[in-house]
């Protein structure tokens, strides 16, 4: 015997494209301008008369007329009074709709936040909120970094907006330019790209990098041929969480100290001491082509120049006083959040 695909309708329910609020107040409006034109026109009606007759009969509250209608203007007003059935049905049917189902406060939710993503400035967009999407987040969210989250997953969505941090999100492909375009990213400062899939990844990094061409791009990787194609992709920096939590575990028996001492001083709730990379780019055109000595950050701010990172990415430990920074490279400064405050005070200073 055959099969055959049946589909089941439910013809109590209306779909919700056709449910649309704007085109409910449009309708709306423009019944009540032809009523009001209708009864000027044909019945010679002023303006308040108009507005007045426009009302009773679109409400149907049944008031007697303002003044005797002639043949054509009854007729003009059942026929207001007929499209008025259809018109206050659909307008009865989307307002239902956004109110039961909540779409109308979705809708603002969701306003809201298009409009916070659009006055960022400087800010880091997260493409992803898996396991390690969650943990750069948490971070972002600790330091008060500007950040936007794009996922496609409901559920990720959902744990989201049920989170009690108000983290900015889209619900979109990130693989896709809308989405990227969306989050801000031609006003971005960076993008981590931490997908489940690495071939998503490297759409991501691919569209990242022909959109905004001087952002810093970060891309998580599984595969380590994934790595190569990342970078050729347009990455700055391809991260392999495997690799580097085995490398971690290794070095806990090498090097415990050094590895315990690390995990202090970048651990917020136990101290108060971090790092900041101060680049040429960053630097106060009166401070460009001095050398370390001169710029005398130890003694003025107290904190300690602890790495000169090269152009070509080759690092010094401890630089010496003639290190002077050059276009590309940066200094790796390590202090108290005081000092690191001081340094920032200290370097825009400068600039003023």
């Amino acid at each position: 015997m055959p099969k055959y695909n049946i589909r089941t309708w439910n013809i109590y329910t209306v779909p919700s494209s056709f449910l649309n609020l704007k085109v409910a107040f449009a309708l709306l409006f423009g019944e009540f301008i032809i009523g009001m034109l209708g009864f000027m026109i044909i019945e010679g009606y002023s303006l308040v008369n108009a507005f007045y007759m426009t009302m009773i009969t679109i409400s149907t509250v049944g008031f007697t007329e303002v003044q005797p209608l002639s043949p054509t203007g009854r007729f003009f007003t059942a026929g207001l009074i007929l499209s008025n059935i259809g018109i206050f049905a659909y307008v009865l049917s989307v307002f239902s709709y956004y109110i039961i189902q909540g779409e109308i406060f979705k809708k603002m939710h969701t306003n809201r936040i298009e409009a916070s993503i659009k006055r960022l400035r400087g800010h880091v967009i997260l493409c992803g909120f898996g396991r390690y999407g969650k943990e750069i987040a948490t971070h972002f969210y600790k330091h008060d970094l500007p950040f936007v989250v794009i996922d496609l997953a409901e559920d990720r969505i959902e744990q989201i907006q049920k989170s009690e941090d108000k983290i900015l999100y889209l619900q979109e492909d990130a693989t896709h330019d809308d989405a990227l375009i969306d989050a801000g990213i031609d006003r971005a400062v960076a993008l981590i790209s931490a997908l489940p899939d690495d071939s998503d990844n490297v759409f991501v990094v691919l569209s990242a990098r022909q959109l905004n061409p001087r952002l810093n791009i970060i891309s998580r990787a599984k595969d380590p041929n994934s790595q190569k194609k990342l970078l050729k992709a347009g990455a700055n920096h391809v991260v392999m969480p495997e690799q580097i939590g085995g490398f971690y575990m290794a070095t806990l028996v090498s090097k415990p100290g050094a590895v315990e001492f690390f995990s202090f001083i970048t651990n917020e709730y136990r101290s108060d001491i971090g790092f900041e990379e101060v680049s040429y780019e960053s630097l106060p055109q009166q401070c460009k082509g001095h050398t370390l000595s001169q710029l005398n950050i130890r003694q003025i701010t107290g904190a300690n120049v602890i790495g000169y990172k090269a152009p070509n990415g080759h690092y010094d430990v401890n630089p010496g006083p003639d290190t002077i920074l050059v276009p590309y490279s940066s200094f790796i400064i390590l202090g108290s959040n005081d000092q690191l405050e001081k340094l920032r005070e200290y370097l825009k200073g400068y600039e003023g």
